[in-house]
């Protein structure tokens, strides 16, 4: 069900408000670019730091601005069980067509843990989901076997693999081919297809979704060195958009290239000079700005 380039869409701000025209504008430069389905409220969208009402209303707002033609994959997750389940329920009600959520993190869960925390999940919403296993951010890592107990769950559909490394990654397609596994590193897209994953979902697509949707598309119509040119291609930027802390540098992007004012919210802060040039050279290289 879901697979392609996939974008992990920011929360504009203006004035710490969630900016809905703007947040419409990102979504309509998706679409016509060739994202294949939009994630809001994930990590990129700052979900750590929006309220219950405003992450209801990130992701009613992008059900009513896509309208059926991608799918919305709402990020639900939580550190809590119950709150993933409360958030979840809405997404739901709300339209959505899937749901992500991210390993709980900070409590630090046991592998027996994190199985049972999905399981409650998906007994509560009958929704598809997609598990986020990112251990740099989370501090837990969710191990291909663990992933393989949860199988024979219908609701869990695919699985957003972010630890980094292709032998887990490989690991886990051949554990579990039921289930669509996309990379979550933009760095390495298409080795995971390689190895049988089916696509991304991307940080680098919210500034540059044409060349994301490109590569995964020419993975798709078997053009391999076509794709793999396209990935060596985009590294830069994709080491750029990590030269700090996500989304600092993705909103700022935006903001330099004039689809957002770029406002992060506390604790998060604006670049560094240093970083700012880097990333303006960058940029400017890529013909965003």
């Amino acid at each position: 069900m879901f697979k392609g380039s996939i974008v992990a869409i920011v929360t504009p701000f203006d004035n710490q408000k969630i900016d809905e025209a703007k947040l419409t504008e990102l979504i309509e430069f998706q679409i016509a670019n060739g994202t294949d389905g939009i994630v809001p409220c994930g990590t990129t969208g700052e979900s750590a730091t929006l309220t219950h009402e405003e992450h209801h209303q990130v992701i009613d707002c992008t059900i009513k601005v896509v309208d059926g033609r991608i799918p919305v994959i709402a990020g639900t997750g939580s550190n809590s069980t119950a709150e993933s389940i409360s958030l979840t329920k809405h997404a739901k009600a709300a339209g959505a067509d899937g749901a992500l959520l991210i390993t709980p993190y900070y409590n630090r869960p046991t592998q027996k843990g994190l199985i049972a925390h999905f399981q409650a999940v998906a007994e509560a919403v009958d929704i598809p989901m997609i598990i986020y296993n990112v251990p740099s951010r989370t501090g837990v890592n969710m191990l291909p076997e663990s992933i393989a107990e949860l199988n024979n769950v219908p609701q869990i559909v695919g699985v957003k693999e972010a630890s980094g490394s292709l032998q887990q990654i490989t690991e886990l397609i051949t554990l579990c081919p039921r289930l669509n596994v996309l990379s979550g590193d933009d760095f390495i897209v298409m080795p995971v297809m390689a190895v049988g994953g089916k696509g991304v979902i991307s940080v680098v697509a919210n500034a540059a979704p044409r060349l994301m949707a490109n590569m995964v598309d020419a993975f798709a119509a078997g053009d391999f060195l076509k794709a793999s040119q396209i990935q060596r291609d985009a590294f830069p930027l994709c080491q750029a958009m990590f030269l700090e802390t996500n989304p600092i540098p993705v909103k700022t992007s935006l903001a330099l290239m004039g689809k957002i004012k770029g406002d992060l919210r506390l604790p998060l802060v604006g670049m560094s000079e240093g970083n700012l040039k880097k990333l303006k050279e960058i940029l400017t290289k890529y013909k965003l700005i």
